[in-house]
């Protein structure tokens, strides 16, 4: 009995050239979606633009690809090594990672540093660029801080660590906020896509529906409290409270796996069945 083996695609070679070919194609697209009449989008709007977006990832994808080395240079010079080293600054100043016997900006260089040794790990289509490589920062920070911070404390008074952690301000959560938006949204396509696989119940799928509804028109999923939630899924369905709860526990025990797991990888990954 003869077995057919099914080849995988072979992937098309996406190196330097393809990558301003395509920056180039997608400038022409910007500029004409600029000529369109605005659609208005529900949802948060942003402010300002980000550092590290799709164009840096894809800069990123040509570089793990590209052979001549002096391609790669110019990818790195022109289209990451600005925003590795913003994602590292904004690392530091917001988790306060503040306990280092060297200067500031030698941290900063070493974790950059850690970033080039693991950009070849990065897969395509397994999460943002973005949330993948700040968890590696963040990772790398947690463990050389606190190592640190053991030092500190055996050599010099508490108050004066606490006072020399204040230095940088009060912290801010724009780049978490960012990671838990990316992985939202992945977490809310891949629901949709498996609705009806993962609840065989109309009733269950109804209240999941809605409930992925609130996760698309969010502004802040973090003021999502509990009550606030039931209320609103009671009045898009019509069920009871009763009738809610499973399927909240359900999304809300895979929510929290999935997403302490992509925290710990970058990556996104299914629920173990």
């Amino acid at each position: 009995m003869n077995e057919e083996t099914q080849e995988e695609p072979v992937k098309e070679f996406f190196g330097a050239d393809q990558f301003y070919i395509w920056l180039e194609e997608d400038k022409e697209r910007i500029e004409y979606e600029a000529t369109l009449p605005k659609v208005k989008k529900r949802g948060r709007k942003r402010t300002k633009k980000l550092y590290f977006d799709y164009i840096n990832e894809k800069a990123i994808v040509a570089y793990n690809q590209e052979t001549e080395q002096y391609k790669r240079d110019k990818l790195y010079r022109e289209h990451i090594n600005y925003p590795f080293n913003k994602l590292v600054e904004n690392m530091i100043h917001t988790f306060k990672f503040y306990y280092f016997d060297v200067p500031y900006a030698d941290v900063k260089a070493e974790v950059v540093a850690f970033l080039n040794e693991k950009i070849h790990k990065f897969t395509e289509g397994k999460g943002k660029a973005f949330s993948y490589f700040s968890i590696i920062a963040k990772n790398y920070l947690i463990i050389a801080n606190n190592a640190n911070y053991a030092k500190m404390k055996a050599k010099a008074d508490v108050s004066v660590i606490d006072e020399q952690r204040d230095l940088g301000g009060e912290a801010s959560y724009t780049d978490f906020q960012e990671v838990l938006r990316d992985f939202t949204d992945q977490f809310v396509e891949y629901y949709d896509n498996n609705l009806n696989v993962i609840f065989t119940n109309k009733r269950d799928i109804i209240v999941a529906d809605s409930l992925l509804e609130l996760f698309r028109i969010r502004q802040n999923i973090e003021n999502f409290n509990k009550k606030a939630l039931y209320i609103l899924i009671r009045e898009r369905t019509g069920l009871k409270t009763q009738n809610i709860t499973k399927v909240v526990n359900k999304l809300k025990k895979d929510f929290g796996l999935m997403f302490k797991e992509y925290q710990r990888t970058g990556h996104f990954l299914r629920p173990k069945s």
